[in-house]
């Protein structure tokens, strides 16, 4: 009996290389029948966490932060992200919460499809066009900007169950070992760590398919 391959996408929207991994899923799920779920992964909960992570001030993330994106940079396909416009930007760095809280809400709309279209959307925001994710006026917009009905991604960002909904997908990854992001998990079997190169996924792809009899 054939089945499709189901992924677990574990990612947070200030992971550049979350940034980077996205459209080499994007192209494999087009090779594949793929079933992709997304799971939020906040490297950093809140604003203190940063702090405590990267030697006790904001300005002392964003630069190492910043020195993370330029390897992240170095690595994408496509080269979209613009390390310096970002060093230029006088807002405080964002941690994750905010983001994710945006990538649940948008699903409320679009379930998983419209997850993956504002995580997108709002990496493509911070990454590429240096927007200060962190603030609520900013991913509204990107909601309207993709087409979601922007009243009720308010009101979804504002409901406590989406919070809720990170816990879980933090549960889960616990369950799986998982630590950092990007990480895909295969089948609920085979854990996928880091931004793996286009080929190497589409091999791993491949063995799992005759493992499992799945469906190209």
């Amino acid at each position: 009996m054939t089945k499709k391959i189901r992924i677990g996408f574990f990612h947070d929207v200030i992971c550049g290389w979350c940034y980077v991994l996205s459209p080499r899923l994007r192209q494999l799920a087009k090779e594949f029948n793929l079933d992709i779920h997304h799971h939020a992964f906040a490297l950093f909960e809140s604003r203190e966490e940063m702090v405590g992570k990267f030697g006790g001030s904001m300005k002392q993330a964003k630069k190492i932060i910043l020195g993370h994106w330029e390897q992240c940079a170095r690595a994408d396909d496509q080269r979209r992200i613009n390390v310096e416009g970002m060093r230029k930007q006088i807002f405080e760095y964002p941690f994750s919460t905010p983001g994710l809280i945006a990538c649940k809400a948008a699903a409320q709309q679009g379930e998983d499809d419209g997850y993956w279209d504002y995580f997108d959307a709002v990496t493509h925001a911070h990454m590429s066009e240096n927007r200060n994710i962190g603030d609520i006026y900013v991913l509204t917009d990107i909601a309207g900007e993709i087409g979601l009905n922007k009243s009720q991604f308010t009101d979804d960002y504002s409901d406590s169950k989406r919070l809720n909904e990170i816990k879980s997908d933090r549960k889960l990854a616990q369950e799986y070992g998982i630590s950092s992001t990007p990480t895909l998990v295969i089948n609920q079997q085979w854990i996928l760590p880091g931004a793996l190169d286009l080929s190497s996924m589409r091999k791993a792809l491949i063995e799992i398919t005759a493992k499992n009899n799945c469906i190209l």
